[in-house]
């Protein structure tokens, strides 16, 4: 599971989860900006990396902490 939060001032504003697959905002600010990062390339990208790097190597995580 990939989680990338977006903090200021110790409020969360936005976060991405891939379990959800897109972005959800907090905040007034956080749910304008998510909804346009839903809409835009921002998503494809964030989707790309858990593609090309979480996927990957999470396997190799688990087994370490094993």
């Amino acid at each position: 599971e990939l989680i990338t939060s977006y903090v200021f001032n110790q409020v969360e504003n936005i976060r991405f989860n891939s379990t959800v697959g897109k972005y959800v905002g907090y905040t007034e600010l956080g749910l304008k900006n998510a909804e346009a990062w839903n809409k835009g390339s921002v998503l494809a990208q964030e989707l790309g990396e858990l593609e090309r790097y979480c996927k990957p190597n999470a396997a190799i995580a688990y087994s370490n902490v094993l």
